[in-house]
């Protein structure tokens, strides 16, 4: 019966087809004896692999919750925290019920609601733009000078 492990093209018992002799005592579980073993797939480490490095620090994205009591609704791209306040909030009450200064109300400028109540929102005109700029502007700030929140 012939050796299952011999090549049939082969001249001399144990050589593979390409010419090479294995070595004595066949493949192991990672190779052949006497080879260093090498870890297996998605291991990665051992000699000739470096150390993972650690995850890199990144700042907090803009908008989420950072954990700060000083900054509940996080920090804009400059630092700042975030205002409770909302700008969509603001624009859409300044629009609505403008002529009452009511969108300045909300975000805390008492002395410019007041002007606008006793103006009538400057004929409705003052309230009109003001609420068209609360809600193009990205540098709308509350009373306490945080940038609203978009």
């Amino acid at each position: 019966m012939a050796d299952p492990n011999q090549n049939p093209y082969s001249k001399e018992p144990g050589d593979n087809p390409y010419g090479q002799a294995q070595p004595p005592g066949g493949p192991g579980p990672s190779g052949p004896p006497g080879y260093p073993q090498q870890p297996g797939p998605g291991h990665a480490s051992g000699p000739g692999y470096p150390q993972a490095p650690p995850p890199p620090a990144y700042a907090v994205p803009p908008g989420q919750y950072t954990g700060d009591p000083n900054a509940p609704y996080g920090y804009d791209p400059y630092g700042r925290p975030y205002s409770e306040k909302s700008k969509v909030v603001a624009g859409v009450l300044q629009i609505l019920i403008g002529t009452l200064g009511i969108g300045r109300f909300y975000t805390g400028h008492i002395g410019i609601g007041i002007a606008q109540l006793f103006t009538c929102g400057g004929m409705g005109i003052w309230a009109l733009i003001d609420g068209i700029l609360f809600l193009t502007q990205n540098d709308a700030t509350d009373a306490q000078g945080r940038p609203l929140r978009g």
